[in-house]
């Protein structure tokens, strides 16, 4: 069943088409002129609009005119007792989806419903797409031009919806897990609540179960006064853990406890304190691989693992390179450049697109702020990204090494692996020490004995 306009200054007509449609299933709304129909449509959504073309006041070629301007996606079937080839050519460039003239057959005005109820259901379809993809780039400035990250976001959108689930997030250092996990809030019902972030790894072992669940004053030397943590400080909204591999063992067993029991307690206090959030965890490390190696709980792992979405690495969606340069270049520059001057030459793109971008996006970002300060003014070339060619080699380093006479210099063989490392994660000390095979403790005692030495 469709919503249909029927629009027409002679009330017979209406009463006509009204009987012929009604009798069909569809519901009927009728308007004795394009302005009493354009009053309807601003309070209505119709699925189909027949309107005549010769009325007074508003003929139906300007009120073609006018849903078209005002963007309403609805298909106009025109009908007219003076049919010519001119008044059809025109009224099919208005963007009528028929033209049907009097006295019109009954059999002729189904069928012509029947193909505009199905384009209807396209312009809709093509509206609630456009709105999605407004909404996937609004809050959190997500540039959703490739497969994958369009899936992410869709199944983004679908668990936003559900304002309790525990959600993963899961990508290399740099792929945009906060901005997803942003996205997911902005788009719940917790909307309206904090989002609230933390970083697992940049808290010490000492402090980090204070920072989650708060503490009560005198609970250790410095606390002088009782203290939320961040689960009380984000109640009706989101936090989002963020580098959740790295939360201490000991710290993990009360956060299971959290998100089951959906209290918590503070250091040094007995009270059991209720909090309404919803938890987002988000790793660049591989959660399972940890549970075997016995440095992640097993029960917090299934606990958290919920609802996981994986952002694919910037190499495996080389279509969204491009664009996303293109995009940091606009952010960089005086909103009142000019909107159509070249941003990138040719040599440039070949210079994007074959770079590995260990880094991800946050990488690519640092490197187009960087290009537009050596360009001052677009478009970025060839030499403004040379750096990225050296770089690219620096990555990739001839680690080959040999004795001599002089030996090894074991210790500027260690500085130089530590170095790579740092370069390889965008130094993340966390990262850097996973690709080493040491612990994050091990690895920065390591680093301060070797800077000492130095």
């Amino acid at each position: 069943m469709a919503n249909i306009l029927i629009v027409d200054d002679e009330k017979k007509i209406r009463h006509i088409l009204g009987i012929m449609l009604g009798c069909k299933g569809h519901k009927i709304s009728e308007a004795g002129s394009g302005k009493e129909a354009l009053a309807l449509m601003e309070t209505e959504a119709f699925d189909v609009v027949i309107s005549d073309i010769r009325m007074p006041e508003m003929d139906g070629l300007e009120l073609l005119r006018h849903i078209k301007k005002m963007e309403i996606p609805v298909p106009v079937i025109v009908i007219t007792a003076f049919g010519t080839i001119e008044s059809a050519v025109n009224a099919m460039k208005e963007g009528a989806v028929d033209y049907i003239t009097k006295p019109f057959d009954e059999e002729r005005i189904i069928l012509a419903v029947e193909k505009a109820v199905g384009v209807s259901r396209i312009l809709k379809e093509n509206v609630k797409l456009k709105r999605e993809l407004k909404r996937l780039t609004q809050k959190g400035e997500i540039i959703c031009v490739s497969k994958p990250m369009q899936k992410v976001m869709e199944v983004a959108s679908r668990v936003a919806q559900k304002p309790d689930t525990t959600v993963l997030i899961t990508g290399e250092s740099g792929t945009g897990k906060e901005v997803v996990a942003r996205f997911i809030h902005n788009h719940s019902p917790r909307a309206k609540g904090r989002f609230v972030a933390v970083n697992c790894a940049a808290i010490t072992d000492t402090l980090v179960q204070s920072t989650l669940f708060g503490h009560e004053k005198g609970a250790f030397t410095g606390a002088e006064k009782s203290k939320q943590g961040v689960f009380e400080y984000a109640s009706g909204g989101t936090l989002l853990l963020d580098e959740i591999g790295d939360l201490p063992i000991e710290a993990q067993a009360k956060l299971l406890r959290a998100l089951q029991e959906k209290t918590i307690q503070r250091v040094g206090g007995n009270e059991a304190i209720k909090v309404d959030v919803r938890v987002i965890c988000a790793t660049n490390q591989d959660l399972e691989q940890l549970v075997k190696e016995g440095a992640f709980r097993q029960d917090l792992y299934y606990r958290i693992n919920v609802f996981p979405i994986h952002i694919p690495p910037l190499r495996q969606r080389k279509e969204a390179i491009l664009p996303l340069a293109e995009y940091f270049i606009k952010k960089f520059l005086d909103p009142e450049s000019n909107g159509q001057m070249q941003l990138l030459t040719q040599g440039a793109k070949k210079i994007l697109m074959n770079y590995s971008w260990p880094g991800n996006i946050r990488e690519l970002a640092n490197t187009m702020e960087r290009a537009i300060i050596l360009a001052g003014l677009p478009p970025v070339t060839a030499e403004h990204l040379e750096f990225l060619r050296s770089s690219q080699t620096s990555d990739h380093p001839d680690t080959r090494f040999s004795l001599d006479e002089n030996g090894i210099n074991l210790e500027e063989l260690e500085k130089d692996l530590i170095k790579q490392a740092l370069q390889l994660t965008n130094n993340n000390q966390s990262a850097a020490a996973r690709l080493l095979g040491l612990t994050r403790s091990k690895f920065r005692t390591r680093v301060k004995q070797l800077e000492e030495g130095s």
